[in-house]
């Protein structure tokens, strides 16, 4: 007996030990010294700082020199370093299953630590759960900043996530339900009908729960942005509402009878409705949106998939590595399908430049904007937290300074959650969800990309751990 205890001994107390060591390193402050703070609200960064993270919170932030550290902290120096808030993604579909191991490893180590997730077909139940074990470090993903199940479509929905609802008592019906199970907002989609978009939107209001999503064809940018829609995703509405002939162009939408059609009718439509671009009507629109409160979230890094030239682009993409072969084959069956039949290089290059200009015109307009990119499997060359960055970059390229296309994945997001108490800068209290980055994006936001160490939940990442964590990601 005593020489089996004495193996047992041997072959378990390295893991024993290495257990300790683990918690023990965890329960230690991590202090970040002589680092930059990157101020998102706009003030000025201070340089020569020492920010210290205890358990998952900032215990301090001051000057090196002037703020006590913690006894047994591990100490890192951060000369040279910036220091920004956690990264958003305001539009992402990550809750399926298969997608969560591949999914939140690849969003962490891009900096990525919290998600909006805009439909999923698990029950909410379980995607309340899986935040819960997050936030309490039993799983290692991105805050779920908020949830939604399925999305809610019209009759003959071709979407597979989606719930057909077909009249206004189904409507609030849905609603109620989505309320009761714990979800954070509702998504609202192209084809519903008018009366059971109105009756959605009325009853959100009576259960207190935000709705969010398309403008559907029954609608208008105008109407939803009126009856309290609290974000909208994509722009291809604001197009057709800012037209000179949105009155046929809706027409044409809300007489649209074949749910298989609607992307080929859709684009046409959105195609006409750029050609035919009102200024002054715009601008009269993106005032209201600002009046009231409505959110808009472009996702330009998603639009960026219909102006690859050919298949082959797809496959030559080096962060395809990350994506399973299954998933890749459908990528382009959709650049067959979906993409090129839009039109050519050149048409498609010119409407997904549209947009873009589109995103700068309502930012200097004084519209708030989300960093957002629709993230899943159904839209070709969308790649969790590597494409956050791409975003930012178009944005700045759509007109936005540095400042402001960081603010749309960092503090716009806590402001739009009512979380900007506890998320979005760095300051004493908030959850340690920070981003460590080699150069300072404020002169170039592609500096974003330039991560030396992510942390999660008060969890410190370095840069090997979230190298390892991609090449893990790579072997599945």
């Amino acid at each position: 007996m005593r020489r089996i205890l004495t193996l047992l001994l041997i072959v378990l107390l390295p893991t024993l030990i290495v257990a300790q060591v683990t918690q023990t390193v965890q329960n230690r402050s991590v202090v970040f010294n002589q680092v930059t703070v990157i101020d998102v609200t706009g003030a000025p960064s201070k340089s020569g700082m020492t920010v210290i993270i205890t358990g998952n919170r900032i215990a301090a932030v001051g000057k090196s020199g002037k703020v006590k550290i913690p006894k047994d902290a591990q100490i890192l120096d951060a000369s040279g370093k910036f220091l920004i808030p956690g990264l958003w993604d305001m539009h992402v579909h990550s809750l399926f299953e298969g997608r969560t191991e591949i999914f939140f490893p690849m969003f962490i180590a891009n900096g990525v630590t919290g998600v909006r997730d805009m439909g999923s077909p698990l029950p909410l139940e379980q995607t309340n759960r899986l935040r819960r074990e997050i936030e309490e470090g039993k799983i290692h993903g991105p805050r779920l900043g908020a949830l939604t199940g399925n999305l809610l479509d019209g009759p003959g929905t071709p979407i597979p996530i989606a719930k057909a609802v077909t009249t206004a008592d189904e409507g609030r019906q849905f609603v109620k339900s989505f309320k009761q199970q714990g979800a954070d907002f509702v998504k609202v989609y192209d084809l519903l009908p008018r009366d059971a978009y109105l009756a959605i939107a009325d009853e959100a209001k009576r259960q207190r729960i935000p709705f969010a999503g398309h403008v559907p064809f029954s609608m208008s940018a105008t109407e939803v942005s009126d009856l309290g829609q609290k974000s909208i995703e994509h722009s291809t509405d604001i197009f057709i509402s800012s037209s000179r002939n949105e009155a046929q162009l809706r027409k044409e939408l809300r007489n649209l009878s074949n749910p298989a059609l609607s992307n080929q009718t859709r684009n046409r439509i959105e195609i006409e409705a750029i050609e035919n671009y009102d200024g002054r009507k715009a601008n009269d629109l993106f005032a209201r949106f600002v009046r009231n409160g409505t959110w808009l979230c472009p996702t330009l890094a998603a639009r960026n998939a219909t102006t690859i030239s050919d298949i082959a682009e797809i496959s030559n993409d080096s962060r395809m590595k990350y994506i399973p072969v299954s998933v890749r084959e459908n990528w382009t069956n959709i650049f067959k399908q979906r993409i090129a039949p839009i039109g050519n290089l050149e048409q498609r290059r010119k409407r997904f430049e549209s947009h873009v200009e589109l995103a700068g015109k309502m930012r200097r307009a004084g519209v708030s904007i989300l960093a957002g990119t629709d993230t899943g499997w159904a839209i070709p060359l969308t790649f969790a937290g590597f494409t956050l960055h791409d975003e930012l970059a178009l944005l700045v390229k759509s007109g936005f300074s540095p400042l402001e296309a960081l603010q749309s994945a960092t503090l716009n997001p806590a402001k739009f959650l009512g979380l900007e108490k506890t998320l979005g800068t760095v300051e004493k209290g908030k959850a340690a969800d920070l981003v460590l980055l080699d150069a300072n994006p404020l002169e170039n936001i592609a500096n974003t990309k330039k991560i030396s160490a992510v942390i999660v939940g008060g969890r410190y990442l370095s840069k090997e751990k979230l190298e390892e964590m991609l090449r893990n990601t790579e072997a599945r």
